[in-house]
């Protein structure tokens, strides 16, 4: 009976070592730029900032940790987790329109990926060393910072300072503050990489990152209406049947009427199109024990 436990001990131990051996862990640094309706509009090779923000923000940054489950040499399953620090500046811009305009700001991303990886060459196998193109694809999520608005509506006040004004008089006004909130939403990252294999366990690589995101939010160009919320400095009353004015009638419309000037006015761009975030970055990922074997 000792003999049976021990046995089926080392060949537990074995099959984990059979799993440990296809698995990989790593660190990825590098700079990610944002393709919007702020600032530079290449996809590529982007330009650092102007060393105005440069020097308030810092450099735009990558930084993650990826998990790599290697079905066989070639076949990859992956996940990601990063965080990006944006930036975006029209003063670094190519149209002289957005130069005019002299929009800026930043933006803090988080995100989760899970891709397909395929190597055009084995290196995932057993050998001391390797290069190998790949490329990969998949679907993830971002969590950002997105702006969002309350319309503060100041009522005529008397003399005691309440708040009054004749039911067919709509005599307020209406003031815009803007502030940011977190945000999720889906991306669809792919792209392309370069992977050298290294010392059996060992694995650098470089890889650009192109992020195809499903919002325009991101350089902070779009409030949008569901985030818009509105401030009262006081209640109406209808004197005949002592209900509130503010959310129907009269009020309601010409608030409604002012929410879309004043953010028709704040946002800028096209409504139509979303934005890209990419990376370009550096890797080093280590397999669990000894190289990785597929033999049946």
């Amino acid at each position: 009976m000792n003999k049976k436990l021990l046995f089926s001990f080392l060949a537990l131990l074995g099959l984990v070592s059979v799993k440990a051996q296809r698995n990989e862990l790593g660190i990825r640094l590098g700079m990610s730029n944002l393709v919007g309706d702020v600032g530079r509009t290449n996809y590529i090779l982007q330009k650092p900032l102007d060393l105005d923000r440069m020097s308030e923000w810092g450099v735009p940054f990558y930084g993650g940790l990826l998990y790599r489950f290697n079905f066989n040499p070639h076949q990859t399953v992956r996940l990601d987790l990063g965080y990006n620090q944006i930036q975006f500046s029209d003063k670094v811009a190519k149209e002289e329109y957005r130069k005019n305009r002299n929009a800026f700001g930043k933006n803090n991303v988080y995100e989760a990926s899970l891709m397909f990886e395929y190597n055009f060459f084995p290196v995932n196998n057993e050998q001391i060393s390797m290069l190998s193109p790949y490329i990969f694809g998949g679907i993830g999520a971002l969590m950002f910072d997105a702006p969002k608005a309350t319309l503060v509506n100041d009522f005529r006040r008397d003399a005691d300072g309440v708040a009054q004004a004749p039911i067919n008089e709509l005599d307020f006004t209406t003031t815009a503050q803007y502030s940011l909130g977190k945000k999720t939403t889906v991306h669809i990252p792919f792209g392309v990489g370069l992977k050298y294999k290294f010392n059996h366990n060992w694995a650098i690589f470089a890889e650009a990152t192109f992020r195809y995101t499903l919002t325009d939010q991101l350089d902070h160009s779009k409030v949008l209406s569901k985030d818009v919320k509105y401030s009262y400095n006081a209640d109406i009353l209808n004197p005949s049947t002592g209900g509130s004015l503010l959310q129907s009638g009269n009020y309601y419309a010409v608030s409604k009427e002012r929410e879309a000037e004043i953010i028709g006015k704040r946002n800028i761009g096209d409504g139509n199109s979303n934005d890209w975030m990419n990376t370009f970055s550096l890797g080093l990922t280590y397999s669990f024990g000894r190289p990785p074997c597929y033999c049946d």
